[in-house]
């Protein structure tokens, strides 16, 4: 069984995004396409996850924080206004200020953002990194701890070690770590490993008992923050508006899902295009949350166009999903 997405020009297929995915759903995993066994990295789509540690050492409480906050937390977001000032709002609250992320800075992914600063004359800010909700709850985790501030990023700090065991046990399987783009730990399991994590995102009354409401937290201020976690336009933000679903994009192709109600029940997804080509990996989850029976009606990434430089259609890109259902 096979998922990809073929790149035509004209009448030809010009190139193949090959990708591989796993669904889990009540009892284990239910269905596949190319390998549920592929060990890839979550990148930004363990946010979730590691968002939790908000609610496990009691930051989220101690902090007055709200679901915006928690929303953001898990938020790959687009350096909105509103992103911004949800950003700095959050670390108002710890007492810290934007010089505490050690994130970086990048410019705004929305495009009316980033042309807003550039006609300002302003450079962009760690706020603006889509990143900055993640690092600020990992600094409201380590107070929350009585640990440092400094060094919360390294793999050894009790932040990052507590949210390696966090994945760990709601995959049943010990993640392997790396430097993330934003300097932070990310963390690698097995297709199959992470859609049960995404499982019991959408089923915590399933999960081990101290994860539980810290999991439906989390899944309910993302599902009723959506422009929070990603932004205007972003699949993220468009699937949880229109369908029953936590979505979470990561860089280089990865994308996991929560489904908490399909025809086959509530299901966890983790799915990875090879080559970690975004544009394929948003068309294949369209089309794969349409072969589990769900439907977000019409979507900018059902058989998209391909334009030239004059903005002329040459070509459209199309899915191609084989699922094994166990």
């Amino acid at each position: 069984m096979k998922a990809e997405v073929l790149v035509y020009r004209g009448g030809l297929v010009e190139n193949r995004h090959r990708a591989s995915l796993a669904v889990y759903g009540e009892g284990g995993l239910v269905a596949y396409a190319g390998s549920p066994a592929l060990v890839s990295y979550l990148r930004s789509s363990a946010k979730p996850f590691q968002a939790l540690a908000l609610f496990l050492t009691g930051a989220a409480e101690r902090f007055g924080l709200g679901e915006e906050e928690i929303a953001l937390a898990t938020a790959s977001h687009d350096g909105t206004p509103l992103h911004v000032e949800v950003a700095a709002r959050f670390l108002g609250k710890l007492g810290l200020g934007p010089e505490h992320l050690v994130c970086g800075a990048h410019p705004p992914l929305s495009k009316e953002a980033r042309q807003a600063l550039e006609r300002a004359g302003l450079g962009p800010t760690p706020l603006h990194h889509n990143c900055s909700g993640k690092h600020a709850a990992m600094l409201a985790a380590a107070l929350a701890l009585g640990a440092p501030t400094e060094g919360y990023e390294r793999p050894e700090h009790p932040v990052q070690a507590l949210n390696r065991r966090t994945l760990g046990a709601l995959a049943g399987a010990e993640p392997l770590h790396a430097t993330d783009g934003c300097s932070v730990p990310t963390f690698a399991l097995p297709l199959a490993r992470a859609a049960r994590a995404f499982y019991l995102l959408a089923r915590p009354e399933e999960a081990p008992e101290a994860y539980r409401e810290a999991l439906l937290r989390v899944q309910g201020a993302m599902r009723r923050h959506p422009h929070l976690v990603a932004g205007p336009g972003s699949i993220d933000t468009f699937l949880m508006e229109r369908l029953p679903v936590v979505a979470k994009r990561g860089a280089e192709g990865y994308y996991g899902l929560a489904l908490l109600s399909t025809p086959k029940g509530p299901l966890g997804v983790a799915l990875k295009v090879e080559d970690g080509s975004a544009q394929a990996r948003e068309v294949l989850v369209v089309a794969l949350l349409r072969a589990l029976g769900l439907s977000p009606g019409p979507t900018p990434w059902d058989r998209p166009e391909v334009r030239n430089h004059r903005g002329l259609p040459v070509g459209h890109l199309e899915a191609r999903l084989e699922l094994a259902w166990l």
